[in-house]
């Protein structure tokens, strides 16, 4: 039926404006009189602040701005995934240094305690008691231990290993000592660059066909093979192009030279102690989590699965922890939160993330301000990209009804 046809009678009626009166007695001018207030407060109060800082630091004689990111910073940075020289680079790269060690060991640790955090989660749901108990257990001891005790307690561990010239050699081209984790690692060339943007560019085309199978599914009810091309995309393409380019394929084993290893990868002790500290407490409350959201899952599905004779492991995969991760994503957001701004307490074992050479930057040069003003700046903006991110994907898998 048209719009025409519609009975005026019974079309939409808009309420009459409600005029505002200068009363206190109407709750709309009062309403605009407070919000008045409270905003010329908080603007007040940003002034009273910020022009008594300036006037105390022009009375001290302190320089301010930023200046001082564009000097050479002299800090020695003992691990760094970028080239950095002391006596060359300036205090604003030996930040950048910072913030990719800090993305570094949040990146590998949400990974980690993500996998290890839902294997405990599942365990404690498991009918084998001695494993159910031991997950138990795993989890009420781990987050009853601060996680300094964790840093300390690990980093006390990795320093009893053996020194360089008695490493632990557990697999090829692996050393394990006091001084870190040596380990074979790949001679990158300019055919690996070729292969990895090949293949991103394959990830994307494998994204593409999957949407197009999806609306193909929608419209006739049969989905089209995807598979031909991810294999063609994410395997053929990427190896085609690194071999075109010459195939190169080479390990740089560490070895031993004097008193250490040279050549290879290397992880340092705090490093490996900040990481496995971050992963084993944050896994336990992941764990927690990871429970909760299955047992939210109706046990009917369950049964009704069980009686189609699916296996366990199947039902689990399939149908169980697909339902679960609508409960499970938002309070993970917040355990992946926590473990980025807890990668902070680094510099209580001595690795040099971006608070620790901020610190150090703020002693040299005495922007006690701007260099407290950056650290807000960096931890906001990776808490705030993390939760946009795992926002997108908890809405990319919410239940759309029709």
């Amino acid at each position: 039926m048209s719009d025409a046809s519609v009975d005026p009678r019974y079309a939409p009626i808009a309420p009459p404006k409600k005029a505002v009166k200068l009363s206190w007695s109407d709750p709309i001018f009062r309403g605009l009189v407070w919000q008045v207030v409270i905003i010329g407060s908080v603007i007040g109060i940003v002034w009273y602040l910020a022009s008594n800082t300036s006037t105390n630091l022009a009375n001290r004689h302190i320089a301010t701005g930023f200046a001082f990111l564009g000097r050479v910073a002299g800090i020695p940075i003992g691990e760094h995934p970028i080239a950095y020289e002391p006596s060359v680079n300036t205090f604003g790269w030996a930040l950048w240094v910072g913030v990719l060690n800090t993305l570094q060991v949040s990146v590998i640790g949400i990974i980690l305690a993500t996998v290890l955090g839902t294997l405990i989660g599942i365990a404690r749901l498991s009918r084998n008691w001695l494993l159910a108990k031991l997950a138990m257990t795993y989890v009420e001891v781990i987050r009853d231990i601060p996680l300094l005790l964790h840093l300390f307690f690990w980093y006390g561990i990795v320093q009893t290993l053996p020194v360089p010239r008695a490493a632990l050699n557990p697999l090829p081209g692996l050393f394990l000592s006091n001084r870190g984790i040596r380990f074979a690692e790949l001679v990158w060339e300019p055919a690996h660059t070729g292969a990895f943007l090949a293949y991103l560019v394959g990830l994307l085309l494998t994204v593409f066909v999957s949407q197009r199978a999806t609306k193909v599914q929608e419209a006739t009810g049969a989905r089209p093979a995807v598979w031909p091309a991810a294999l063609g995309s994410l395997l053929v393409l990427p190896i085609a192009v690194w071999t075109m380019m010459g195939a190169p394929f080479a390990w740089e084993t560490p070895t031993l030279r004097g008193f250490n290893f040279q050549g290879g990868g290397t992880l340092s002790p705090e490093f490996g102690a900040l990481l496995i500290g971050l992963v084993i407490y944050t896994a336990g409350y992941i764990a927690e989590i990871v429970r909760s959201g299955i047992q939210a899952v109706p046990n009917g599905q369950v049964e009704a699965a069980g009686a189609l004779g699916l296996r366990p492991g199947l039902v689990l995969r399939k149908i169980v922890l697909p339902q679960a991760l609508r409960v499970i994503i938002p309070p993970m957001t917040s355990q992946f939160l926590n473990l980025t701004k807890n990668s902070s307490l680094a510099v209580a074992i001595g690795f040099q993330d971006f608070v620790s050479i901020a610190n150090t930057t703020l002693n040299q040069t005495g922007q006690a301000i701007e260099v407290i003003a950056l650290i807000m700046l960096v931890y906001l903006s990776i808490s705030l990209s993390i939760s946009l991110f795992m926002n997108w994907y908890n809405k990319r898998i919410a239940l759309v009804e029709r």
